[in-house]
């Protein structure tokens, strides 16, 4: 039985190997461009496709549908969705509430998933590629962000925070629902070996990021904040303002 495990563990170490080299190859290939506003663009095939196949799961609907309309559903005006990912938070727009919705995603393989869900929204959503360090919009534009599941992976998170900080209205709200760094000493140390494997199989993915202390630094000012308890991946929910 043992070595039937580690038999299957190994096939599955290939397979992953395998569906990495063949994305770093399509990037090599690719001809990206060099600007400021392109150096964060990504396309990760592999993680995208795992990603939608198990948001299509059970936990997705008893766990973050939840937390989604408690987030999403509460955003108000003209609207900003930093990293929608596959777009699952398109249908908790609350059309009496939002005018519309500017959604910035990085990763070419997530948009072509957001694109898909477009059809679930119930309010005007607009999809374009751009990562949360350089965000496309004026300042002082968005009466609302929303932020979900997206900072673990955000190349430079200080300066993504910055840019939400720049596009906020006076007094606009910033909704965020994040897992982050453990409390316990013990259980941060895993995190942080974690990290490296989960940064390379699950699209920069960062077990062990504080988002919240990055939020408060960002200049942002936390009205609610709610922690959800788990041994590796604790979460958090909260409500930031821009004054």
């Amino acid at each position: 039985m043992i070595k039937l495990g580690l038999l299957l563990q190994k096939c599955y170490d290939i397979y992953v190997g395998n569906e990495l080299k063949k994305e770093e190859k399509l990037t090599m290939n690719q001809a990206t461009p060099t600007g400021t506003e392109h150096s964060h663009i990504t396309n990760h095939r592999f993680f995208a496709r795992i990603y939608e196949r198990l948001s299509r799961g059970p936990t997705e609907n008893s766990f973050m549908d939840p937390l989604r309309r408690e987030t999403a559903g509460q955003a108000r005006g003209v609207v900003l969705e930093v990293g929608p990912g596959n777009g699952l938070n398109f249908s908790f727009y609350d059309p009496a509430q939002v005018e519309h919705v500017e959604a910035a995603e990085p990763d070419t393989a997530m948009l072509r998933y957001a694109r898909q869900r477009l059809e679930t929204a119930r309010v005007p959503i607009n999809l374009v590629q751009a990562a949360a360090e350089n965000l496309p919009f004026a300042d002082a534009t968005f009466d609302t962000v929303v932020a979900t599941l997206v900072f673990c992976s955000v190349t430079d998170p200080a300066r993504g925070l910055q840019e939400i900080r720049r596009v906020l209205k006076p007094g606009g709200t910033l909704y965020m629902v994040e897992h982050v760094r453990s409390p316990k000493p013990w259980a941060a140390r895993i995190q942080d070996i974690i990290t490296p494997l989960a940064r390379r199989v699950s699209g920069n993915c960062h077990w062990n990021r504080d988002t919240a202390r990055k939020v408060a630094e960002a200049g942002l000012h936390i009205t609610s904040q709610r922690d959800l308890r788990g041994i590796f991946l604790p979460m958090v929910v909260l409500q930031a303002t821009y004054q």
